[in-house]
């Protein structure tokens, strides 16, 4: 709505968006363990608002304590709420105290409730000619609407005008009241007529015209609904009167001036009170702008905000508060080197340097195909270099030959005593080595030190520097556009090129410089960094480039053999369904399934129709033939458009290979992610997918060998949880289900049955990741309290497990976060949540976390380990894949007996655990028969 600013009133319904906030935020904390999180969603909602909707006059608007006069008229008005969450009510007063130093008005009137005060404004206003801006969640609001009111929605980006009211339920303004009088407002303890929903109030209203014509033809409305209808017509106007927002209330002692606006105008933010505030709360972001915006003062915390141990930072969660260049680096440059003098002179002070940012400018986003169109140099923060090498614009200028520039800093790319830092050095590294150098001497890379850090984050430069220097640049998208308008980088222009490329090493040595020293001081985040994060970026470099040959003639007859069978299962379903429908449609199946067959509908959509995804056809294909062909379909469909058509497409031309990129800081449990292709979800649970693996092949006169961790998870779980009995069946080789089903079932273990082991099997895996007993009887197709008996029985042989879990729990209540055994931290923002849901399910990944954790830390370990002892051993095998817990490899036939022997002893020594770790290796043409 573009309205001047003079003539508009912007009204916020604080109290509706207390709760929204609460409940939408995670549970936040400051260093004094306060929560904050509803205080920082409403300063954040506050200060957009301020910017989208500039207005003269303006108030927030809150419920006071106390009852009002709807109290008296019905006693049970909002009896049945139940009591405000401790956690918010601590948030309430300096939510009220932040807002004022905002420069907002606030207004809380006693014995009036905050709608009534906003009607009565608003009516007020919008007699006097304003517009009217009322931001609300709250859907009794939308009574207020006229010509001059309008409703907005921060939580959901939504705006209504008169139009917008009948759109989104059916009826004008002015028969919103009526509305809510047939349907009444639980939330409130307001009764409506039993069973009249919105649809059957709006069906009844376009029928009547009004409440008045409803209630008037009550006798003739048929059925269930006139039955309620009559019976309710004596309450009726009770919950008219409730429901109806009051507009001419008198707060002449509340509101100085009133009944005129003068009053509601801003207030200047009271920035050095603003900034103790920040300090005390835990925002650094706002914290930071306000000592900018006071010229680099700052403020002591307060007492109450003295530092609590492993306390994770509060607004780290957080990247939407506005930034800026802070002054000291206000007057950055970056010299673009053209001429053969300048780059002597950067080539000098490289060589002088004690550290280095460096950054790439390509022309591909495959680091296997990347050329260089550029390159960047910083050696302190503000100053930085641009040397254009490929730039083939119109007039661009001349440029320094790629080859003699490349050539002369070969040697100090190369010299590992030259130490380099780097944003996501593992693609520069491959960049570089397409031209022939292998980078040495990289000592850091910003978007690892901010994985290790806060692996729930993001890790691009331009949020590290937004967060954590509090410094913005340009983007990609201003430099080269977006979508069909994008150039490449080899078109944009020098000059910009020299600012967006400048801006990056130099921001990259500012975060650097920012993030180390809170590593530094942190030994196990530190050793997870050096020890097994920067290692682990040279050794997938390594596998990356090493690639793997596939056999693209036998995926394309794999293709040809699924496209026969897909045609089957689709003439199959077309019979069970007794028509042709489109199998991969979710609408025809849905209207198959619950339409035509009348299936049970197992659970609905976001939008209220019948859900078709996979969880509800599994449960279906258990009763019904046509969803487990769905099903079928589904899957091989999957498979072929992923794999055995994809892979073919995916070689690369020059090595004949497919290369895939791990995904490090992906994650926050420290596991890998493999990216083009996805070699992590080939499915191995159905022939057709194990099938996939054959093609993954060894060159003539070698061999694929497979070598993974046996158990590796359920081996941690003993480890942590020191549990005996887990303990002794893997110290004594057990076959560790059988020996859990022995337990939990009371049978000798050579007498426990296949369906004992299973059994056993899925509650030792469920409980890694926190299943409860619902979960477990849904896997093993059982009833629940059969499920929690299991449990129980579980938990009673094996004590130490359960220990385990209690403890974790109430230790991640209080940090924030869970650790690996070599102390990685997987932080867990929900973990305090008052949303149930969301804290359970932390609660399970606060359980699972250390474990999966743990076995992404040691495979990395091991694939470092293992690298080092095959250079040791000057052997030609190579690394070529890593999968979850299993390592492959391309092994010359000459080397098999070593690599047999030595990689898993390797793999069993890099960590010492309270139970033998053990890892197998099997040796095969494709990787299939090998694993």
């Amino acid at each position: 709505m573009n309205t001047p600013a003079e003539s508009t009133l912007l009204l916020v319904d604080g109290s509706s968006y207390l709760y929204r906030a609460f409940h939408a935020m995670p549970d936040l904390r400051n260093a004094a363990n306060e929560p904050t999180g509803a205080i920082y969603g409403i300063i954040n909602m506050l200060r957009k608002l301020r910017e989208q909707f500039p207005a003269q006059h303006a108030a927030c608007v809150f419920d006071a304590k106390g009852k009002t006069f709807r109290d008296d008229w019905y006693p049970e008005y909002k009896a049945n709420r139940a009591p405000m969450p401790e956690a918010l009510a601590q948030q309430i007063e300096p939510i009220h105290k932040v807002v004022r130093l905002l420069g907002w008005p606030v207004l809380e009137v006693p014995g009036i409730e905050a709608d009534d005060v906003i009607g009565t404004l608003s009516c007020l206003a919008s007699a006097a000619g304003q517009r009217v801006i009322i931001s609300t969640g709250d859907k009794d609001m939308a009574q207020l609407v006229n010509e001059q009111v309008v409703l907005i929605n921060t939580m959901s980006n939504e705006s209504l005008d008169i139009n917008g009211v009948k759109e989104k339920f059916g009826v004008p303004p002015e028969r919103i009241v009526d509305y809510l009088t047939l349907v009444g407002d639980a939330v409130d303890n307001v009764p409506g007529v039993d069973k009249v929903g919105p649809k059957t109030a709006v069906k009844l209203l376009t029928e009547h015209g009004s409440l008045e014509g409803v209630m008037a033809a009550a006798a003739g409305v048929k059925g269930a609904v006139g039955e309620n209808l009559r019976r309710a017509l004596d309450w009726l106007p009770t919950t008219r009167r409730l429901v109806t927002i009051k507009s001419d209330c008198d707060m002449a002692e509340h509101i100085p001036g009133f009944p005129k606006l003068d009053d509601l105008g801003w207030r200047e933010a009271d920035r050095p009170a603003l900034l103790d505030f920040y300090t005390q709360y835990g925002f650094r972001t706002w914290k930071k702008e306000m000592e900018d915006a006071l010229g680099g003062a700052s403020s002591p915390a307060p007492a109450a905000a003295a530092p609590a141990p492993n306390r994770p930072a509060q607004e780290s969660l957080f990247d939407d508060a506005p930034t800026h260049v802070p002054p000291a680096i206000a007057n950055k440059h970056y010299d673009t080197v053209l001429t053969q003098e300048a780059f002597d002179a950067w080539l000098e002070k490289l060589q002088a340097a004690e550290l280095v940012a460096l950054d790439t400018e390509t022309d591909s986003l495959d680091p296997m195909r990347a050329r260089i169109i550029g390159l960047s140099f910083s050696t302190q923060t503000g100053t930085g270099c641009y040397i254009p090498l490929a730039h083939t614009y119109p007039d661009a200028p001349a440029q320094l030959p790629l080859d003699d520039v490349l050539a002369r800093l070969k040697p100090w790319l190369e010299d590992a005593s030259r130490h380099k830092v780097g944003q996501h050095i593992k693609y520069d590294a491959h960049v570089f080595a397409n031209h022939g150098i292998t980078v040495r001497g990289y000592r850091h890379d910003t978007m690892l030190q901010s994985y290790v850090l806060e692996a729930h984050r993001p890790h691009g430069l331009e949020s590290l520097a937004q967060r954590h220097v509090g410094r913005s640049g340009l983007s990609y998208e201003e430099v080269c556009g977006k979508g069909v308008n994008q150039i490449p980088f080899a078109q944009v222009t020098v000059e910009c090129a020299t600012q967006y490329s400048g801006e990056d090493s130099d921001m990259t040595l500012d975060v650097h410089r920012a993030l180390w020293p809170q590593l530094e001081a942190q030994a196990g985040l530190r050793y997870v960094y050096e020890q097994i994060e920067m290692p682990i970026s040279e050794r997938l470099l390594r596998i990356e480039r090493n690639g793997v040959l596939i056999d693209a003639a036998l995926l394309q007859r794999q293709s040809q053999e699924l496209a026969q069978r897909m045609m089957a299962l689709e003439r199959e379903a077309h019979e069970l369904a007794g028509q042709p429908f489109n199998l991969g449609s979710p609408k025809q199946i849905g209207e198959i399934l619950f339409g035509k067959l009348q299936l049970p509908v197992v659970k609905k959509t976001a939008s209220g129709t019948p859900s078709t995804d996979e969880e509800v056809l599994e449960k279906l294909a258990a009763d019904f033939p046509l969803p487990a062909k769905i099903l079928e379909h589904r899957s091989l469909s999957k498979l072929k458009g992923t794999y055995t058509d994809k892979l073919p497409l995916m070689v690369n031309p020059q090595t004949g290979r497919v290369h895939t990129s791990y995904g490090q800081a992906v994650a926050v449990t420290g596991r890998l992610s493999s990216n083009d292709p996805n070699l992590q979800n080939i499915p191995i649970r159905t022939p057709e997918g194990r099938r996939v693996r054959e093609a993954f092949i060894a060159p003539p006169g070698r061999v694929i060998a497979s070598a993974d961790y046996s158990q590796i998870e359920l081996r941690i779980m003993a480890h942590i949880s020191g549990d005996p009995g887990l303990l002794r069946a893997f110290s004594e080789g057990m076959d560790v289900h059988r020996a859990t089903a022995s337990e939990v079932f009371g049978t000798p273990p050579d007498e426990v049955s296949a369906e004992q082991r299973r059994y056993a099997k899925t509650i030792n895996f469920g409980l890694i990741y926190g299943m409860g007993a619902f979960g477990l009887a849904s896997s093993l197709g059982i009833e629940t309290k059969a499920a929690r008996d299991y449990i129980e029985r579980y938990f009673a042989r094996f004590a130490g497990v359960k220990r385990y879990m209690d403890e974790t729990r109430v230790a991640a209540k209080d940090k924030g976060y869970v650790e690996t055994l070599f102390g990685r931290r997987i932080y867990l923002p929900e973990i305090n949540s008052p949303n149930g849901p969301r804290r359970s399910g932390a609660e399970r990944q606060a359980i699972n976390a250390p474990m999966q954790g743990t076995a992404a830390d040691l495979i990395k370990l091991a694939m470092i380990a293992v690298q080092e002892a095959l250079d040791a051993a000057g052997r030609q095998s190579l690394i070529v894949m890593q999968v979850h817990d299993e390592l492959v490899f391309e092994v010359p036939e000459s080397e098999i007996d070593w690599i047999r022997t030595e990689v898993p002893k390797v793999m069993a020594s890099v960590a010492q655990l309270n139970v033998p770790l053990v890892a197998e290796i099997g040796f095969g043409p494709n990787w299939d028969e090998a694993h």
